[in-house]
């Protein structure tokens, strides 16, 4: 004989766990490759300087990881100022010349780290270079590796190195080849096709793309009739670049079979959306810290997630790519 009661109570049972299931909140947790974060927003590399204490205030405030200042083999002390300047509608001109304190006394700060997602961002002119610091940094509780092929304001570093795919190819495989932590390529815009420059770091063995970097550019000021940068040219970054840097993570994702960081232009939680719409997995935040500080972290967060739920995403994968279905 049939249960009535019973069935009722089950009827009733899987009318709640699909109530309770639809109000579970979306998981923002993202896979870029083998790296796991707990959220997809990463302090992208040289906006605040090269502390663990820096570093901690950025995590505790949302963060799902957080990228170091491009390291170099020697001590630098970067450019003469000035060194930074806005032009306007939340652009941001810079030439800091890579200012960082080496790969040995920043190895030394990196023991005290116990539990932040760091990612190093090194730069080299050789591939010997960045075997030497990888090799350095080898026992250091360490995310990943961001290798910085298109810093477009140093030479014989950055763009130099990113415009030579063999030279792009050489260092990834070095590299992946003496360590197992997750290799990340930063690429810019220089004067060669950038997408020649991922195919070689694929080709190499790399396990995700940061896309974009900064672009060249320059401002002159018109009363003392000189360029306003110490340096004189130096890399243009926030709102201006934002579309062009959607353009790339999406021709990126559309060519290639690899994870994306999208950077550039990050102001709020739709313009992530619209990265991880175009192909990425995650996003790198930077010249917006000007503006809203460490909140823009958990701000994002929090409108990505309700954004999630109003279009019934489950998790950040379901909306990685879609616009290309399109």
């Amino acid at each position: 004989m049939i249960n009535v009661n019973l069935i009722k109570n089950i009827r009733l049972l899987i009318i709640f766990m699909n109530c309770f299931i639809s109000k579970m909140k979306p998981d923002i947790s993202t896979h870029i490759g083998p790296i796991f974060i707990d959220n997809p927003t990463i302090l992208a590399s040289g906006i605040l300087g090269i502390s663990i204490n820096i570093f901690n205030r950025i995590y505790s405030s949302g963060a799902g990881a957080v990228v170091t200042k491009s390291i170099s083999m020697l001590p630098s002390s970067g450019y003469d100022g000035p060194s930074l300047f806005s032009v306007g509608g939340d652009g941001w001109l810079n030439a800091i010349g890579l200012s960082n304190p080496g790969i040995d006394n920043f190895s030394k700060m990196l023991r005290q780290n116990k539990k932040i997602p760091i990612i190093v961002s090194l730069v080299g002119s050789t591939d010997i270079d960045f075997i030497t610091m990888v090799k350095k940094l080898q026992n250091s509780k360490i995310l990943a590796y961001e290798l910085n092929l298109s810093c477009p304001h140093v030479d014989k570093v950055g763009l130099d190195v990113g415009d030579d795919p063999e030279l792009v190819y050489n260092i990834v495989k070095k590299i992946k080849s003496a360590t197992q932590t997750p290799i990340i390529a930063k690429v810019g815009l220089g004067s060669t096709n950038y997408l020649d420059t991922i195919h070689a770091a694929c080709d190499g063995g790399v396990d995700a793309i940061t896309a974009i970097n900064t672009l060249r550019a320059m401002a002159i000021d018109i009363d003392a009739m000189k360029p306003i940068l110490g340096n004189k040219i130096g890399g243009l970054s926030g709102r201006p670049i934002k579309t062009i840097a959607i353009r790339c993570v999406y021709e990126i994702s559309s060519k290639y079979n690899i994870p994306i960081i999208g950077c550039g232009g990050i102001f709020d939680w739709s313009d992530a959306v619209e990265f991880i719409l175009a192909g990425a997995s995650a996003v790198q935040i930077g010249s917006v810290i000007n503006n809203k500080w460490m909140q823009i972290f958990s701000d994002i967060n929090q409108g990505l997630t309700n954004y999630m739920s109003q279009k019934n995403f489950a998790n950040i994968g379901e909306m990685v790519g879609i616009s290309k279905k399109f």
